[in-house]
C-alpha cells in the first residue's frame, strides 16, 4: 500500500511524503524537490547534513538540454564542477558517499578522468564502477549474444561506446559499504565451504562491473523526456551499496526527471533532496514520484 501528502512552498520547492510498505516494514520517504540552481540551493544546507549523493552532472559534450547550455570551455566547466563538488563535500557527512556518474565521447575520452583529478583536493576515489549499457558474450552453446542498448557510432576511427563510469568518492576513503547488498550466488558452490569469509552464505561481492541496460522505449517524449538519464536501477545499486540506514538523507544536485528520486522511494530512503534548474524536468520528476 502507498499514499502521499503533497504541498508546494512559497520558495517554489515541493515537498511530498510517500509511504512504501516493503514486507512488514513501512518506509515513509520525504521528498524536498527544489526548482533552482544547485549551487545556490546547497548553500542553504547545513554542514555534514547529507549521508549520500547520487548524481550525474552535465558532461559538457554538447547535449541538448532544455535550460542548460552544455558547451562551456574546458577549464570553465571543470572549475564549475569543482564549485558544486566543494558544496557537496561541505554538506556530506564524514562517512558519506558521492556516487558520480560520468560519461565521455570517443572524441573526448579523458573528460571523466580529468574531472575526478580536479576533485582530488575534496574527495578520495574509493571505488571505480563500470556501468555496462550493452555487452556481447558467448553463451554455453558457443553463440554470441548481445544484450542492452547503446548509441551507435558511425566512424572509421571509434568503437561504439557501451559503458560509463560511476566514481565512488568519499571524504577520506574510509566509508564502509554493504558489499553483499548487491551480492550474487557463487557459480562454484564449493567456494562456500572453502573460504571462511563466506560464513556459510552463498553470496559473494558482485564487483565493480554492473550490467544495467536501459529499458526499451517507444516514444522518447513520453517515456524518457530527457536527453541524458541513468536507469533507476543504477541509482538503486548505489543506495544499496552505500547501505540503507535509519534516517538516511540523500541528495541529487542534478535531479533531471527524477530517476534518483524514484530509486530513493523504492529503497525506502528517509529523506530525499533534489535540485533541478529546468521547470519541465522538475515537473516530470514530481509526476514520477507521485
Amino acid at each position: 500500500m502507498a499514499g502521499s501528502l503533497d504541498s508546494a512552498r512559497d520558495d517554489g520547492s515541493f515537498f511530498t511524503c510517500t509511504n512504501v510498505r516493503l514486507g512488514q516494514r513501512l518506509f515513509v520517504t520525504g521528498f524536498d524537490l527544489r526548482h533552482g540552481d544547485c549551487l545556490e540551493g546547497m548553500a542553504d544546507i547545513a554542514d555534514e547534513a547529507i549521508d549520500l549523493v547520487v548524481t550525474s552532472p552535465p558532461y559538457n559534450l554538447g547535449i541538448a538540454y532544455g535550460r542548460y547550455s552544455d558547451r562551456q570551455d574546458r577549464e570553465g566547466y571543470l572549475e564549475w564542477c569543482h564549485q558544486w563538488a566543494a558544496q557537496v563535500r561541505r554538506i556530506l557527512k564524514p562517512a558519506g558517499s558521492l556516487f558520480l556518474n560520468l560519461g565521455a565521447s570517443p572524441s573526448n575520452p579523458l573528460l571523466p578522468h580529468e574531472l575526478v583529478l580536479r576533485l582530488r583536493d575534496l574527495f578520495v576515489l574509493q571505488n571505480t564502477i563500470h556501468w555496462i549499457k550493452a555487452i556481447t558474450i558467448e553463451n554455453d552453446d558457443g553463440e554470441l549474444v548481445s544484450r542492452g542498448h547503446f548509441k551507435p557510432i558511425s566512424s572509421p576511427r571509434y568503437l561504439n561506446d557501451c559503458h560509463e563510469y560511476v566514481f565512488h568518492l568519499t571524504p577520506e576513503g574510509k566509508t564502509p559499504i554493504d558489499r553483499l547488498a548487491l551480492g550474487v550466488p557463487y557459480a562454484d558452490k564449493s567456494n562456500i565451504a572453502r573460504w571462511g569469509h563466506t560464513q556459510g552464505r552463498d553470496r559473494r561481492c558482485r564487483g565493480n562491473t554492473w550490467f544495467i541496460p536501459y529499458q526499451t522505449i517507444t516514444r522518447r517524449a513520453k517515456d524518457r523526456p530527457h536527453p541524458a538519464t541513468f536507469p533507476i536501477a543504477l541509482a538503486e545499486n548505489c543506495i544499496r551499496l552505500h547501505g540503507l540506514r535509519e534516517n538516511l538523507v540523500m541528495l541529487d544536485p542534478f535531479l533531471g526527471i527524477g530517476n534518483s528520486a524514484v530509486a530513493a522511494k523504492r529503497c525506502g530512503v528517509k529523506t530525499f533532496i533534489g535540485f533541478e534548474i529546468d521547470e519541465q524536468y522538475m515537473a516530470e520528476a514530481r509526476r514520477r514520484i507521485g
